[in-house]
C-alpha cells in the first residue's frame, strides 16, 4: 500500500508551525541518515510506501512528542482540518449539504485520494456513522488511530460532533477495520 504525500506535507506544515523550520530540517536530516528514501523530495502527489510512512510517523512522534503514540490521533485531526477547510485541497467534499451523501459517497472518495489500496464502506444509520475498511495490508494500530481522528474531524467540519469507537482492528487480529461515530448535536 502507498500513502499519498499529502500526509507528509501536512505533517511538515504542522511541525514547522509548532516547532520551527530549523527543528524540522534537523529532524529530516536525521531521518535521511536512517533511511535514504527521505533524501528524496516528497510532494503532495508522491506515493509513499507504507513501511516508509510508518517509519516517518514513528520517528516524528518520537522526536517531537516524546514517543507519545496517541499523538497519531492529533495528526488525523490536523490532516482533516488542513485538507477539508476552505482553501484546503479537498474542501469541495464538504460542499454537499446532505450528511448521508457526504458519509456514503464523500468519505470513500476521500480515502481514495490518500491511499492506493483498501476499500471503505461508510453508512449513516440511526444517527451513527459506520465505517468499514477492508483490503488493507497495513496492520498498524497507530495508522488506524490516525484514520479514526481524520474521520472524526471530517464529521466535525461537516458540522457534527461525534463519539468515535474502534470496533474492529487489523492490528488486533481482525480481518478489517471498523469504526463507529455516534453523532451528537452540534
Amino acid at each position: 500500500m502507498n500513502v499519498k504525500g499529502t500526509t507528509f506535507v501536512t505533517a511538515k506544515s504542522t511541525i514547522t508551525a509548532a516547532f520551527g523550520a530549523e527543528k524540522w530540517n534537523s529532524f529530516m536530516s536525521k531521518l535521511a541518515a536512517k533511511d535514504i528514501y527521505f533524501k528524496n523530495m516528497i510532494m503532495s502527489i508522491t506515493l509513499i510506501p507504507e513501511d516508509k510512512f510508518i517509519l516517518f510517523f514513528d520517528e516524528l512522534i518520537k522526536e517531537f512528542f516524546n514517543n507519545d503514540k496517541e499523538q497519531y490521533l492529533l495528526f488525523g485531526l490536523v490532516a482533516a482540518q488542513y485538507a477539508l477547510s476552505p482553501g484546503g485541497p479537498y474542501h469541495s467534499y464538504l460542499l454537499t449539504k446532505d450528511l448521508k451523501q457526504f458519509v456514503e459517497s464523500g468519505l470513500s472518495k476521500l480515502w481514495a485520494t490518500y491511499y492506493d489500496k483498501g476499500e471503505i464502506n461508510a453508512k449513516l444509520e440511526n444517527n451513527v456513522v459506520h465505517i468499514k475498511i477492508t483490503g488493507l495490508t497495513i496492520k498498524y494500530y497507530y495508522f488506524e488511530t490516525l484514520c479514526l481522528g481524520f474521520f472524526k474531524q471530517a464529521l466535525k467540519l461537516f458540522g457534527k460532533k461525534s463519539i468515535a469507537k474502534r470496533i474492529k482492528s487489523l492490528s488486533s487480529g481482525d480481518d478489517y477495520i471498523y469504526f463507529t461515530y455516534e453523532l451528537k448535536e452540534s
